[in-house]
C-alpha cells in the first residue's frame, strides 16, 4: 500500500460514525423536497459524518445536484464526497417514476464505461455538484449479475474507463480510485487488472451474506479499502422479519431469510440489542472494512442510524452470533 492510499483510507474510517448515502436525494423509493435533502445532509453533518457518496444515476443528476447545494458552504477540506462514472445522462423525460426514483430530472441514464465516457460523467458530475473536488470515483454497476448477456461488451469498454480514472488519480483531479458494485465477482477481476484503492460493495457482506469474506481478507491484504454498503439488506435487517413488508436485496423477503432473521432476532432481544445496531456495526467491525455508508432522506433518521453505530455491544453478543451462524445455512 502506498502512503498516500493508506493516509487517505485513515482520513475516511476517521470521517464519522458512518458515511452518506445520498441515493435518497434523488427521490429513491420516495420523493422529498429540497427543504428535506439539506435538512438531511445538515443533520448528517451535526452527527460528524463527513463523508457523502453520490451518483449521477441518483434521480438521474437530482442526487449530486442537491448533495452540492447542501455542501456548498462548508469547508471543503472537511469533507470527502464520492460520486460515481458508467453511465451518461442523456436528455430525457421528466417525471413519474423510473428504475426507482420518483420525480427524477429530465435525463434518461444510458451506459458508457469508455474512456471518452468516463471522462465526461466525471466533468458533467462537478458541474452538476458545483464543486471544485471530488475525492473519490467509483466505476457503477459493472459485473455480470447487472448485465447479463452485455456483460462481456461492458467489461471490455471499462478497460478504457479505468484508465480514464487512473489518469486523473494520477494527475491529482481524485483522491482514489475504485468499484461501486453489488457484486464481489467483478471486484476479483478487476483487482488483478487495475491499481483500485478500494470498492464500495452493497449487500454481500451483511448478517445475512458472509460469502465474500475470504474476498474481503484478499482486499485487506493487498491494502485495498472496503466501503459496506447495503447493511441492512434492502431494509430486513433494519425492520427485522416480523414486519409483513420486509425486503431483501430488492425484493419481498423469502421464508428462508424471514426464519434466518427471525433467528437473530432472538439473539438480539436476549441481549437487549437493536438488530439494526447488530447489521450495521456486523459490517464495520470487520478488519478489511474502512467504512460503511448508510442512506436516508429523513433527518430524526440520521440521528436514530448515528445512536446504532455508536450502541455498545458486547464481545459476548458477538461470540454468541459466530456459535449461531455456524449452525445455520448461509443466506
Amino acid at each position: 500500500m502506498t502512503a498516500s492510499r493508506s493516509a487517505f483510507l485513515a482520513r475516511l474510517a476517521a470521517s464519522g460514525p458512518f458515511g452518506f448515502g445520498a441515493s435518497t436525494l434523488g427521490n429513491l423509493y420516495r420523493a422529498i423536497d429540497d427543504e428535506t435533502a439539506k435538512a438531511t445532509v445538515d443533520a448528517a453533518w451535526a452527527q460528524g459524518i463527513r463523508y457523502f457518496d453520490t451518483a449521477p444515476f441518483y434521480g438521474f443528476g437530482l442526487s449530486e445536484r442537491r448533495l452540492g447545494d447542501a455542501l456548498r458552504h462548508r469547508k471543503s477540506d472537511e469533507i470527502i464526497l464520492s460520486t460515481k462514472v458508467g453511465r451518461l445522462l442523456v436528455p430525457g423525460e421528466g417525471g413519474g417514476e423510473r428504475h426507482g426514483f420518483h420525480s427524477p430530472m429530465p435525463f434518461d441514464p444510458v451506459y458508457d464505461y469508455s474512456y471518452d465516457g468516463v471522462m465526461r460523467s466525471f466533468e458533467a458530475s462537478l458541474h452538476r455538484l458545483g464543486l471544485s473536488r471530488i475525492d473519490i470515483l467509483y466505476m457503477h454497476d459493472l459485473g455480470r449479475v447487472t448485465h447479463g448477456d452485455a456483460h462481456d461488451h461492458h467489461r471490455a469498454q471499462a478497460v478504457g474507463g479505468l484508465r480514464a480514472m487512473t489518469e486523473l488519480r494520477d494527475q491529482g483531479a481524485v483522491s482514489a480510485i475504485g468499484l461501486g458494485v453489488n457484486e464481489v465477482e467483478i471486484c476479483a477481476d478487476c483487482i488483478e487488472h487495475a491499481d483500485l484503492d478500494l470498492l464500495m460493495i452493497a449487500g454481500r457482506y451483511t448478517l445475512l451474506n458472509r460469502d465474500s469474506d475470504a474476498f474481503l481478507e484478499t482486499c485487506r491484504a493487498r491494502g485495498i479499502g472496503i466501503v459496506g454498503a447495503g447493511v441492512f439488506n434492502s431494509g430486513i435487517l433494519a425492520t427485522g422479519a416480523r414486519n409483513g413488508a420486509a425486503h431483501y436485496d430488492y425484493g419481498p423477503a423469502p421464508d428462508p431469510i424471514l426464519r434466518h432473521v427471525e433467528v437473530i432476532e432472538q439473539l438480539c432481544a436476549r441481549h437487549a440489542i437493536p438488530l439494526a445496531a447488530a447489521a450495521l456495526q456486523w459490517v464495520a467491525r470487520h478488519p478489511a472494512v474502512t467504512q460503511v455508508v448508510v442512506g436516508t432522506g429523513n433527518p430524526a433518521r440520521i440521528g436514530q442510524s448515528a445512536e446504532l453505530a455508536r450502541q455498545a455491544i458486547p464481545p459476548a453478543f458477538w461470540a454468541e452470533l459466530d456459535r449461531l451462524e455456524q449452525a445455520m445455512p448461509n443466506c
